[in-house]
């Protein structure tokens, strides 16, 4: 399993799982359901952040690609090179430094996008891109989004099946 999965996935279904109870509770009634659909939104996103955060998701998702960055620099015996995560907030792009040619510096990067859970990786510090934490949350709320959804189609039949009484 690839560090992104790993990292993407428990939020995407922790997302779902609130999704699913929420409108489960929302489609009942109609009072304060827009309410109850905020509530569980930040709900979502809390659980992304604690993910992120103290359960150490991030630091265990920019262990495994630090790792894959060191044995790719070995096996191209670039060891002069150095290349990390950009941190500050913690993003998928990886800045590299040190001595290398132009053909050199094309390929390497070229070597460090194809690293699982890696976005893009440049030679200078370009601002970083998107928070790995807004990617985690945008993951949590699509989760969300389709556990609202199974939980609609669920009081969809709940309402179909009620119609009828033999």
């Amino acid at each position: 399993m690839n560090a992104a999965w790993s990292y993407f996935w428990p939020a995407f279904a922790a997302g779902m799982l609130v999704g699913a109870i929420c409108g489960l509770i929302a489609f009942r009634r109609r009072s304060k359901r827009h309410l109850k659909l905020a509530v569980g939104a930040l709900i979502s996103l809390a659980v992304a952040g604690l993910w992120h955060g103290p359960s150490g998701a991030a630091e265990r998702f920019a262990a495994k690609v630090d790792e894959g960055i060191h044995q790719t620099l070995v096996y191209y015996e670039m060891t002069q090179v150095q290349a990390r995560l950009h941190r500050g907030p913690l993003s998928r792009e990886i800045i590299l430094s040190g001595p290398a040619n132009d053909f050199q510096r094309s390929e390497l990067a070229r070597f460090m996008d194809e690293i699982p859970g890696v976005r893009s990786a440049a030679w200078s510090d370009s601002g970083g891109g998107v928070p790995l934490i807004a990617e985690g949350m945008t993951s949590a709320m699509a989760g969300f989004l389709l556990g609202l959804l199974l939980a609609y189609l669920v009081e969809l039949r709940r309402r179909y099946d009620s119609q009828w009484k033999w």
